[in-house]
C-alpha cells in the first residue's frame, strides 16, 4: 500500500466512524485528491464532492473566493486556501473540507513563491479554519503527490481534533 493509499484508508475509516462527509477544493493537484479518495470502494459513504478550481475565475465563481484576496495575496496563499476550504464547506453537505493551491511547476514560480510552494486549508463545520504553507521538492508529479498526501494527513488531524458532533 502506498503512502497515499494509507492516508486515504485512515481518513475513510475515521470519517465513517463519525458519520461525516469530506469535500475537496483543489487547484495545483488538479483533482488528484478526489481521484485518490474515489479509488477506494465505498467512498460515496464519506466523500461528498470535489471542486477542481484551477483558474482564479473558478475559485471565485464556485467557491466564493474574493477577487480582492486574489489580488492582494495571490492565488498561492493561505488566505486563498482558507477561502477555498470555507467556500467548499458552504457549498456542500460535508462537515470537513480540505483545500490546496500551489505551484507544481516546472514554471510559474517566483523568488517569493518558488515552484513547490503549496498552501493548504482544513475547515471543520463550526470551527476555525487551519492553514499551512509547505515547500515541496521534485518535479511536477512529485510535488503534486506530496501535496495530496499532506492534504489528507492534515484532514485526518483536523478530524481527530474536532468535537464529535458538529
Amino acid at each position: 500500500m502506498t503512502a497515499l493509499e494509507e492516508q486515504v484508508a485512515r481518513l475513510a475509516d475515521t470519517l465513517l466512524g463519525r458519520g461525516w462527509m469530506l469535500v475537496t477544493a483543489e487547484s495545483c493537484t488538479g483533482g488528484g485528491i478526489a481521484a485518490a479518495l474515489t479509488e477506494r470502494p465505498g467512498s460515496s459513504a464519506w466523500f461528498e464532492r470535489g471542486y477542481v478550481t484551477y483558474s482564479n475565475a473558478a475559485k471565485c465563481e464556485l467557491l466564493g473566493v474574493q477577487l480582492a484576496t486574489l489580488e492582494r495575496q495571490g492565488a498561492v496563499s493561505e488566505a486563498v486556501a482558507q477561502e477555498m476550504a470555507v467556500g467548499a464547506l458552504a457549498q456542500s453537505h460535508a462537515q470537513l473540507a480540505v483545500s490546496v493551491t500551489g505551484i507544481a511547476g516546472p514554471d510559474g514560480g517566483t523568488l517569493a513563491k518558488p515552484v513547490g510552494t503549496v498552501c493548504f486549508a482544513w475547515a471543520v463545520q463550526g470551527q476555525p479554519c487551519r492553514t499551512e504553507t509547505r515547500d515541496f521538492a521534485g518535479d511536477r508529479q512529485a510535488i503534486r503527490l506530496q501535496a495530496c498526501i499532506h492534504a489528507l494527513a492534515g484532514a485526518l488531524q483536523a478530524l481527530e481534533r474536532a468535537p464529535p458532533s458538529v
